[in-house]
């Protein structure tokens, strides 16, 4: 993996850090504001669903023939796309136990 691809997953990773702590960067000011949760949550799946379509285009690539792709590249891009699910599957079950909790609370 060249230097730039490592510098893009650090960037991804604090991203994702500063959305999951519900505040972000602006550009302009560097102040931290509010972030809107279900556009977070819905930018988020999209990204999960771009991974996945991204590993099942090039493993087609690499099946026909179509593009120089190699077996490596499109192994860690299969695995990123199941790290990705996987992991936006774990939020789902805590947000509905989240949810369940809430629901159960005595008012």
């Amino acid at each position: 993996m060249d230097r730039s691809g490592i510098d893009n997953i650090l960037e991804q990773l604090q991203a994702t850090s500063a959305l999951a702590s519900g505040t972000k960067k602006t550009a302009a000011d560097g102040e931290t504001g509010q972030v809107d949760f279900s556009e977070t949550l819905k930018t988020a799946i999209d990204k999960v669903n771009d991974v996945q379509q991204s590993a099942s285009q090039l493993s087609k690539d690499f099946v026909s023939g179509e593009s120089d792709t190699d077996l490596h590249e499109v192994m860690v891009s299969l695995q990123k796309a199941n790290v990705s699910f996987q992991s936006m599957v774990q939020v789902r079950n805590k947000l509905v136990t989240a949810y369940q909790e809430i629901m159960n609370m005595q008012i």
